[in-house]
C-alpha cells in the first residue's frame, strides 16, 4: 500500500504541469519592438503572480515633444477597463443589501426608456451590464464620441427610447458604453453619491490607487500623465485628450501600472486586499461577475484552443488552453489598453499605452500570458503587424476609390445644385445638423456636437461624402440623401466610408429629416 501511494505521489507530480515565468528581459524584448513595429510612443506593463507584484515598468515617452520616460506611476486612460469598477460598485451596494442585479431599472431611474415598451418594463441591473439589450454595436456612441458634446447622463436616458433594436432583447451579444452611463446613473442613485466619488472612496483608496482618479478631471497631480498620440497620414501626432466626464461609468478612470496591480491583485483574491485580508466585496458577489451572462460567438483556434466566449459583468469570459480567462480592453482616441487575468494561476496582466493599436497590447500580452501556460509563443509582433499591413490595405482599397472618384468629378468639372442640398435637419437622438454653401463649397456641422464639422464633395448620385475637420478621427463618412418630387432634399442617412472606423462613430445610427 506505501508503494503504491508512493507512486501515485511520484505520477501525480509529475502530471503537474510546470509553468516558466517569462523573464523581464523576454519582455523587455517584446515590448521594445511593439514600440517599433506598431509606431507607440509609449507602453508601461504589470505582471502579478500569486499575489505579488513580479513586474511593473513603463518604456518609451509619455509625449513625442516633451521626450519624458513612462515610468509605472505614469497614468493612462483605462478607458473601458474601468466598466469592471463600474459592476464592482454595483456588487458593493448588492451586498449592502441596496440593490439586486434582477432589480428593474426603471424602479430607480421612473425616466428610463427604451424603443419596445415590453423591454424597458423588463430591463434589469443586470441587463445594463451584459451587451444584450438589443442595441446595435455602439448605438447612440455620437452622443459622446467624439468629445466635445453638450448631452448629459438624463439626455442618454431619454434618447434611448429612439435607437432602434438589430435584435430581440436578450438574444444578442453587441457592445455598447451608453448602458454602462446608464449603471453609472443607478449608481449615482442608489449610494446618494457621484460614480467618482463612489470608485474613489470606496475601491481606489481602500486598495490604495493613490494616484488614481476616476476622471482625468479629478487627478489631483497631472505631472506624470501620458498625452494620446494617433497616425495621421503615416506620420504619428499628439491629439486633444478626452475629457468628457459624462463617459466616466464607461471608460474614464486614469490609474498606472502600480495601481492596476492593486486591482488586479484583489480581483484575484477574490474580493481581499491588504494584508489582513480585508474584504471589498463578497465572493458570493465575484462569482456572479465572472459568470457568463451573455453568449459570444467563437471558434476553437490554436493555440489557444478556446471552447467558449462570453461577457459576464464588466468582464469578457474565456476558455484559453483549459484554464478561465478573464479580461477586458479599453480604447480612447489615441489610448488603448487591456486587462488579462487567469484566477487558476494567480496571474494577471496589464498593457496600457498611448496610441490606439491593439496589435501592441495584443502582442505583448500574448508573450507574456504564453509563457505561464506553458506552450511555445508565436512571433506575435510579426504576426499582427502582417494582420495590420492586411487589414489596412484593405480599408485604403475602399477609401481611395472613394476619395480619387471625388477627384475625378472635380476634375471633370462635374457640379450638383447646392441649393437643393443646404437646410437644417434633425435626427431623433443626435438633434440638429445644417448643410451649408460658403465660397462655392458645402459644409456638415451637427449643433450638438461641434467636432462633427467637415467639408462635403460630391461622389456619385445622390451620395456625398464628408471629410472631418479633425484627420485623426479616422471617420470619413457617406451621406445618402433622399429627395422629393422637386429635386430637394428631405432626408440623410450616413454610414462610415472605411471598414476600419471605429464603432462608436455610429453613424448608420442616424436617420435625418430636413
Amino acid at each position: 500500500m506505501k508503494k503504491l501511494s508512493f507512486s501515485l505521489l511520484i505520477l501525480v507530480a509529475f502530471s503537474i504541469p510546470s509553468f516558466a515565468q517569462i523573464s523581464n528581459e523576454e519582455v523587455d524584448n517584446v515590448v521594445n519592438r511593439a514600440l517599433t513595429a506598431f509606431n507607440v510612443p509609449g507602453i508601461a506593463v504589470a505582471i502579478v503572480k500569486d499575489g505579488k507584484v513580479v513586474l511593473a515598468k513603463g518604456y518609451g515617452v509619455k509625449s513625442i515633444q516633451t521626450k519624458e520616460k513612462v515610468d509605472a506611476n505614469s497614468l493612462f486612460g483605462i478607458a473601458s477597463n474601468s466598466k469592471a469598477f463600474t459592476s464592482t460598485a454595483l456588487a458593493m451596494l448588492v451586498d449592502e443589501g441596496k440593490l439586486k442585479w434582477d432589480d428593474k431599472v426603471i424602479t430607480y431611474l421612473p425616466d428610463f426608456k427604451m424603443y419596445n415598451e415590453y423591454v424597458t418594463n423588463e430591463f434589469t441591473i443586470r441587463d445594463l451590464l451584459t451587451h444584450r439589450s438589443g442595441l446595435g454595436l455602439g448605438a447612440g456612441d455620437l452622443m459622446i464620441w467624439p468629445d466635445g458634446s453638450d448631452f448629459t447622463a438624463q439626455d442618454i436616458i431619454q434618447n434611448l427610447q429612439y435607437l432602434k433594436p438589430v435584435s430581440a432583447f436578450r438574444t444578442q451579444y453587441d457592445y455598447d458604453n451608453l448602458l454602462y452611463i446608464v449603471a453609472g446613473e443607478v449608481i449615482h442613485k442608489v449610494s446618494g453619491v457621484s460614480w467618482c466619488d463612489f470608485i474613489e472612496t470606496k475601491i481606489m483608496k481602500p486598495l490604495d490607487m493613490k494616484n488614481s482618479a476616476g476622471s482625468f478631471n479629478r487627478l489631483k497631480d497631472t505631472s506624470n500623465v501620458i498625452v494620446p498620440h494617433v497616425p495621421i497620414d503615416g506620420k504619428l501626432k499628439v491629439i486633444s485628450r478626452y475629457k468628457n466626464q459624462l463617459f466616466d461609468s464607461a471608460a474614464g478612470i486614469y490609474s498606472s501600472v502600480n495601481d492596476m496591480s492593486k486591482w488586479m491583485i484583489m480581483q484575484l483574491n477574490n474580493g481581499k486586499y491588504g494584508p489582513e485580508n480585508k474584504q471589498l466585496f463578497t465572493e458570493k458577489q465575484h462569482t456572479e461577475m465572472w459568470a457568463p451572462q451573455t453568449i459570444i460567438p467563437t471558434n476553437t483556434i490554436p493555440p489557444y484552443n478556446s471552447h467558449f466566449s462570453a461577457y459576464g459583468l464588466g468582464w469578457f469570459l474565456s476558455d484559453v488552453k483549459g484554464y478561465k480567462q478573464v479580461s477586458h480592453t479599453g480604447g480612447l482616441e489615441g489610448i488603448v489598453t487591456q486587462v488579462t487575468l487567469f484566477p487558476e494561476l494567480n496571474l494577471g496582466i496589464v498593457v496600457l499605452t498611448n496610441q490606439q493599436s491593439g496589435a501592441a497590447f495584443r502582442s505583448i500580452t500574448n508573450t507574456i500570458k504564453d509563457s505561464y501556460l506553458g506552450i511555445k509563443s508565436e512571433d506575435y509582433i510579426t504576426v499582427y503587424s502582417n494582420k495590420v499591413k492586411a487589414s489596412e490595405e484593405s480599408a485604403d482599397k475602399v477609401t481611395d476609390e472613394v476619395w480619387a472618384t471625388v477627384a475625378k468629378n472635380k476634375k471633370d468639372n462635374i457640379k450638383i445644385d447646392f441649393k437643393n442640398y443646404v437646410g437644417t435637419y434633425k435626427d431623433n437622438w443626435l438633434g440638429e445638423i445644417t448643410i451649408s454653401e460658403s465660397k462655392g463649397k458645402l459644409f456638415f456641422a451637427s449643433k450638438r456636437s461641434p467636432q462633427l464639422a467637415g467639408e462635403l464633395f460630391h461622389y456619385k448620385d445622390k451620395n456625398l461624402v464628408v471629410k472631418w475637420n479633425n484627420a485623426y478621427f479616422h471617420a470619413d463618412a457617406h451621406l445618402t440623401f433622399e429627395f422629393d418630387t422637386t429635386g430637394k432634399a428631405i432626408g440623410i442617412k450616413m454610414k462610415p466610408i472605411s471598414e476600419l472606423t471605429d464603432f462608436s462613430y455610429d453613424f448608420q445610427d442616424l436617420d435625418f429629416t430636413r
